[in-house]
């Protein structure tokens, strides 16, 4: 088995979709999505390595320093699958994107360290 990084995106535009909606709507959406998020979370525990949660804002460190940056990263989850399809179908119609604003989910496998 292997391990993959799941990368939850959201872009500002599906943000101010999101935003433009009745707070009823958004309401809705939000307690929908919640119970649809667990219900993936319980349909998929066997895979999950690592729950993940929520991403906050963001720094860049380079060789200038250190800035604030903004991207699209949202969230992230790290799951065990036998392939980066089999891993990648973990996420069909997940949640995010088809009750909360984000947009994709991308997905890429944890390669080993290379040893010295």
């Amino acid at each position: 088995m292997k391990n993959f990084l799941a990368i939850y995106l959201g872009t500002p535009a599906a943000m101010a979709q999101w935003n433009s909606m009745p707070d009823s709507e958004k309401q809705k959406r939000q307690v929908e999505g919640v119970q649809a998020w667990h219900a993936w979370v319980d349909r998929n525990k066997a895979s999950i390595v690592e729950i993940g949660g929520p991403l906050g804002r963001t720094k860049s460190v380079s060789s200038a320093g250190i800035a604030d940056i903004r991207n699209s990263m949202t969230a992230f989850t790290v799951v065990q699958a036998e392939s980066h399809e089999a891993a990648a179908k973990l996420f069909e119609n997940h949640p995010h994107f088809t009750f909360f604003p984000g947009e994709s989910i991308e997905i890429m496998e944890c390669l080993p360290i290379p040893s010295k």
